[in-house]
């Protein structure tokens, strides 16, 4: 984006101001946004040409003065090239600061994001997963995009974000990339979390979110009906790779469990519960929260076909689990061969145990969230609300006690 760039020296008086010099000013000018500073010399209002920004006459004094001033011009100049060189937003603080050298000591936003995802990159396994890291790679490329075609430069001084720029960004993600709402306030609250610390060390005064209106939406949760999961259950496949999978994720259904922590999974993570039956213990990788499954019959029969599977003892697992990647590769094939128009991942299974699993089934809402690992039940009521079909059965329940009691009147 083209920037108006000017330069003007001006004389600054005072509002007492009677006879005698006065002071020299600088004022630079970008797109109509202004920074001053002093030139460090002085002169007589009756020998200054305002127009031409230079002093009148033919004295020595007077063409040491121009030459301090044609210096001082050539100096601004260089210091709005190193601006652009340095692929910073070109404004007039920037400029100023470029020529005063204070501009090394400032930094940029995309400075920010790549130090703190390589910070996160060293926690990985520890404080963070590989799925977390990224979402924050993928912000870091979305910034880069945003900023080159919104702002023609390669990067920003962080000083210069504001509520203009984070607005910018949010319409840029909906419009020009077509990210759905949820998506979009994830990645500017991605974007909040690096300012803010930012802030922290003192980059920035404040935050420029106080504004932001972003808010996710409660979304519907796909998963499986009964009648759906007993039609995987009961496929038959030819390859064994399908089998594999339909199994691992007919054992997420009946557990709960997320992907990541379903790979991981190992023996030991199979120990005698408080009821003496096989309960399956383990801490969810997302949320570090402790997870206690009673293992329905369904589970326990895929646990116990992989006893003496290669794979899994060579390896030290529970089931063997293949790539994220390649596992929802292949639950688009099993939902073909079974005639499942819904998009099959391996988080349906997830959806499906809190549904058709738990809640239809009577299961307390405490006792799903629980189970989920989930840290708030908030998340686990998302759940219940998609449930119509468990409303229907709770009305029609009512409906007979209340004939029940209609015909005891009678």
């Amino acid at each position: 984006m083209k920037t108006i760039f000017s330069l003007l020296f001006y004389l600054k008086k005072q509002k007492s101001y009677v006879s005698g010099n006065v002071p020299i000013y600088v004022r630079i000018t970008v797109d109509g946004k202004r920074s001053e500073m002093s030139a460090n010399r002085d002169c007589d209002p009756k020998r200054w040409n305002a127009k031409g920004g230079r002093a009148i006459g033919t004295k020595e004094e007077i063409k040491v003065l121009n030459t301090h001033l044609d210096q001082l011009q050539n100096a601004v100049y260089y210091a709005h090239q190193c601006v652009i060189d340095m692929g910073l937003p070109i404004t007039a603080d920037a400029i100023k600061s470029s020529f005063l050298g204070t501009l090394s000591s400032s930094h940029t936003l995309l400075e920010a994001v790549t130090d703190h995802n390589d910070k996160m990159e060293q926690l990985v396994g520890k404080d963070y997963v590989h799925g977390t890291l990224n979402r924050y790679k993928v912000l870091e490329t979305h910034l880069k995009t945003f900023i080159r075609l919104k702002y023609g430069t390669a990067d920003m001084d962080i000083k210069a974000i504001d509520q203009t720029f984070v607005n910018g960004f949010d319409h840029y993600l909906r419009s020009d990339r077509n990210c759905a709402n949820n998506y979009v306030v994830k990645n500017i609250k991605n974007l909040g979390k690096i300012l803010r610390i930012c802030m922290e060390h003192e980059w920035i005064d404040k935050s420029p979110f106080s504004a932001y209106k972003g808010k996710s939406k409660n979304v519907d949760r796909f998963y499986l009906n009964k009648e759906e999961l007993a039609h995987i259950i009961s496929k038959e496949f030819l390859s064994e790779r399908l089998k594999q999978v339909r199994d691992v994720f007919i054992f997420c259904c009946f557990t709960g469990l997320a992907y990541v922590d379903v790979f991981k999974l190992k023996h030991e993570n199979i120990r005698k519960g408080i009821d003496g039956d096989r309960w399956l213990f383990t801490n969810r990788q997302k949320t570090k929260t402790r997870s206690s499954v009673p293992l329905l019959p369904t589970a326990l029969e895929i646990i116990d076909s992989y006893a003496l599977n290669k794979v899994c003892i060579n390896k030290g697992l529970l089931l063997p689990v293949p790539s994220n990647q390649k596992m929802n590769e292949y639950l688009k094939e099993i939902a073909d061969l079974c005639g499942i128009e819904k998009k099959l991942t391996s988080h349906i299974a997830r959806h499906t145990f809190a549904t058709t699993i738990t809640l239809l089934n009577g299961v307390p809402i405490e006792s799903v969230s629980k189970m989920l690992g989930h840290t708030n039940i908030r998340t686990t009521q998302h759940y219940a609300k998609i449930l119509d079909v468990k409303v229907s059965e709770d009305m029609t329940a009512l409906k007979k006690k209340l004939a029940v009691l209609n015909t005891l009147k009678c």
